[in-house]
């Protein structure tokens, strides 16, 4: 064999031998590196996250979050970075730019069950997903307004209960008591704009039976808002009604205690002859006549109630401890009858 050939046949001898020795070498470290790797991948995600994606510790959950209309991207940002909805100001404007929507961001309440990522806030902000749910509100029948009002403040953030009273001061009466939906960016006018709406459509029916009879639609929901708090059913509201309307038309004063717990805010049981003598708007002891006006939001039965009275020779009643009420022609047995059932 030549010195040439010789030389080859050694150099790829060596040349594979190195090959061999480095590729045991590389599949030894192999694991090492790549654990390696997906430590520093994944250190660098969870900084990413924790600094920029994740929700901030203060993410106002269950709040109102407000887009103001016509404010720039970067006013924006600023504002969800200051009111804890987002961790970078600036991510969040990439993310808007990369959806498309750097110039119409949806305007208006938002409002998140639960933390949400910069992705999330992002994506809702840029297709308008609110995240508005209607929050279900029962007004009982009766109430008054200054009943309703911290009902609907402690369900609507933007409700104020001082402005709904200052707004609703000749309303009582013509607030209907109902099952409302609202939405949570809800304001007194909302309120008192769907209750009114709601008063005419209940009432529209009874227009023509009031034309007819003898007493306007404020005389009827006057009485009506009485009848509501002097019995639980029909056929006493009814009665009481005859009664009522009975001792107006004689020139009797009507003597309904209800009148005066609303003006006072007294219990029942609580009103004393010092109450019953005083000289006050609501007194039907003192004064004759309907009350200056409504003393609650009476419900479409007792609406209904006071336009069918029943006609009795009733002048007196009274309800027992146990709310069953009973009737009286004569005032000495009114007397009879708050002896033996409310013992006085």
């Amino acid at each position: 064999m030549d010195p040439i050939q010789r030389f080859l046949e050694r150099f790829f001898a060596w040349s594979d031998n190195l090959q061999k020795r480095l590729s045991k070498e590389w599949r030894e470290h192999t694991n090492r590196r790549t654990l390696a790797i997906t430590v520093v991948v994944g250190a660098c995600i969870a900084v990413l996250y924790l600094a920029v994606i994740q929700p901030p510790k203060n993410f106002p959950t269950g709040q109102l979050v407000t887009v103001p209309e016509g404010a720039s991207l970067d006013a924006i940002a600023r504002t969800l970075y200051e009111d804890g909805v987002v961790r970078s100001p600036l991510v969040f404007k990439a993310l808007v730019t990369l959806f498309g929507r750097e110039r119409g961001i949806y305007a208006g309440d938002y409002e998140f069950k639960q933390p949400e990522t910069v992705f999330s806030i992002a994506r809702a902000l840029s297709v308008g997903a609110y995240g508005l749910v209607p929050i279900r509100i029962r007004i009982p029948e009766g109430a008054t307004m200054r009943q309703m009002a911290p009902v609907f403040e402690a369900e609507l953030p933007r409700f104020n209960a001082s402005n709904f009273l200052a707004q609703t001061g000749t309303m009582e009466g013509y607030l209907f008591p109902d099952t409302y939906f609202f939405l949570p960016n809800s304001t007194e006018g909302t309120v008192i704009e769907a209750m009114r709406q709601d008063f005419n459509t209940q009432v529209a029916p009874l227009l023509p039976q009031i034309a007819s009879s003898t007493h306007s639609l404020s005389d009827i929901v006057t009485m009506a808002s009485m009848l509501e708090k002097e019995a639980a059913n029909t056929q006493d509201r009814r009665t009481i009604a005859g009664i009522l309307w009975h001792r107006l038309a004689l020139g009797l004063p009507l003597q309904v205690d209800s009148t005066l717990i609303y003006e006072n805010g007294k219990a029942d049981s609580a009103l004393t002859i010092t109450d019953l003598k005083a000289d006050t708007p609501y007194n039907t002891y003192a004064h004759k006549g309907l009350p200056p006006t409504p003393i609650g939001n009476p419900s479409l039965d007792s609406l209904q109630d006071a336009l069918d009275p029943i006609t009795t020779q009733y002048l007196y009643y009274l309800a027992d401890k146990h709310g069953v009420t009973h009737y009286c022609k004569t005032y000495a047995c009114q007397l009879q009858n708050q002896r033996i059932y409310l013992g006085t």
